[in-house]
């Protein structure tokens, strides 16, 4: 079988559909990072255990779970509050973690916006390291984001995809954790990725997705109007027009992201003169 691991904050809304989507599973963990709502007390009506934890930052939350969540199993999927298995999820992932090779799996997602899967503007399949060895797995904070500290030989991929409701809460919530996730970017950038040469190899290398959406990030850190070459890419080339009105609002704000970061990478490498 496979344990739980779920982030939460908050979640008191997100938190049912996701636990549902669960009962199959006879392990959860929940960490909470002390939650003012009811966070805790959904979780334990549903049979979660819950640990708490002060959040510093998501890979330490989940590397926290693993080392004192006191986990059953060998094998662990890593969830956020907001995000839902299916059933065709689960079975693949049960006859993935049959193969003794390899230590954890790439886990694609489909974002939810608007009552609709963003098929082309949701970037589909953006892949993330979320399913690993209990003792084999474990994540570095990157951005606001946690990156997996395993060779690509060790890596798997899965096929079927998590559903990501990133707006349950509404655009307003949105806005707030993307300002903040923006902050953690430009810092990311001035300080850890400005005095790096660029992965060439990386943005041309077809057959390791992962590799060359990381040097494609990094290539973008550099380039002018960034906030409009986002919205040109999304809408344009990657055909978010087809997902329609869903797809142009979710380009708009990724752009909007964007800009954001560009803008306080300018503030920062200000401050630093």
């Amino acid at each position: 079988m496979i344990s739980i691991l779920i982030l939460t904050y908050n979640e008191a809304a997100n938190l049912p559909a996701c636990l549902a989507a669960l009962k199959w599973a006879d392990d959860i963990l929940v960490v909470d990072s002390h939650s003012t709502d009811n966070t805790v007390a959904v979780a334990r009506e549903a049979g979660a255990r819950v640990l708490q934890n002060p959040f510093v930052n998501f890979a330490v939350q989940r590397n926290y779970g693993v080392e004192q969540g006191g986990l059953k199993h060998e094998w662990v999927l890593h969830l956020d509050a907001d995000e839902v298995v299916t059933p065709a999820f689960v079975e693949e992932m049960r006859r993935a973690i049959q193969t003794p090779n390899l230590d954890a799996y790439r886990v694609p997602s489909k974002m939810i916006f608007q009552g609709r899967w963003l098929k082309y503007s949701g970037m589909y399949p953006t892949y993330q390291v979320r399913l690993g060895r209990r003792n084999k797995l474990k994540f570095v904070q990157v951005g606001h984001g946690q990156r997996e500290q395993l060779p690509p030989g060790r890596l798997g991929t899965l096929r079927e995809a998590l559903l990501h409701y990133s707006f349950s809460k509404g655009i307003a919530d949105w806005v707030v954790r993307h300002n903040r996730y923006s902050t953690d970017e430009a810092l990311h950038f001035v300080n850890d990725l400005a005095g790096q040469p660029q992965d060439w190899g990386g943005i041309l290398c077809l057959g390791d997705a992962v590799r060359r959406r990381r040097a494609v990030k990094r290539l973008a850190f550099h380039l002018p109007f960034r906030s409009a070459l986002r919205f040109w890419y999304m809408f344009v080339l990657k055909r978010g027009f087809l997902d329609g009105r869903a797809g142009y609002d979710y380009c708009r704000l990724l752009a909007f992201y964007e800009y954001l970061v560009s803008l306080k990478i300018q503030e920062l490498r200000a401050i630093k003169k």
